[in-house]
């Protein structure tokens, strides 16, 4: 989806998925400026050679976290775990992801910051921490008006910062 988009014209392409949370940085719901992923799925080795980490690019990151300090949820910078299939998640992946400081697992980011890193287009990706991975009562709690109100918040900093890069 990531290529048609540019293809047709999109200029910055910002990814916000919804995650389980792997090593608590605060209650859910908040956000993860997705810095790395770890690459356990498919799709980024189609655009990368073998290499655990995919990556922000760091200017990028650099000016996206420093607007992200006055959105409405709090928005920690860090890694996520990109997996495609939730079998995948067991206690010893988990603990071995929680060992290496990643913070939250999700679906995208990897094939994302790959495919972004190859074609050298500019990818943000947001991992919307909104679980504790069915751990607790009442999981998957978004926040207000199902946490698109704070999305957009998140969206809006990441564009005014990237905008901000291109003058």
């Amino acid at each position: 989806m990531a290529e048609q988009l540019f293809a047709a014209g999109c200029e910055f392409l910002i990814s916000v998925t919804s995650s389980g949370q792997i090593r608590p940085r605060d209650d859910p719901p908040y956000f993860v400026l997705i810095e790395r992923a770890l690459r356990d799925e498919g799709t980024s080795h189609h655009y990368r050679p073998p290499n655990p980490y995919a990556r922000l690019d760091p200017p990028l990151r650099d000016r996206i976290e420093e607007t992200c300090q006055s959105v409405s949820r709090p928005v920690y910078t860090g890694a996520t775990w990109t997996t495609d299939a939730p079998f995948r998640e067991t206690e010893a992946a988990i603990e071995r992801a929680r060992s290496e400081g990643i913070l939250a697992v999700e679906m995208e980011a990897a094939a994302l910051y790959s495919f972004a890193t190859t074609r050298d287009r500019p990818v943000v990706c947001f991992a919307h921490v909104t679980n504790q991975m069915g751990q607790v009562e009442e999981d998957f709690e978004k926040g207000d008006v199902n946490g698109s109100r704070d999305a957009l918040d998140v969206i809006d900093a990441a564009a005014v910062a990237w905008r901000s890069m291109e003058q």
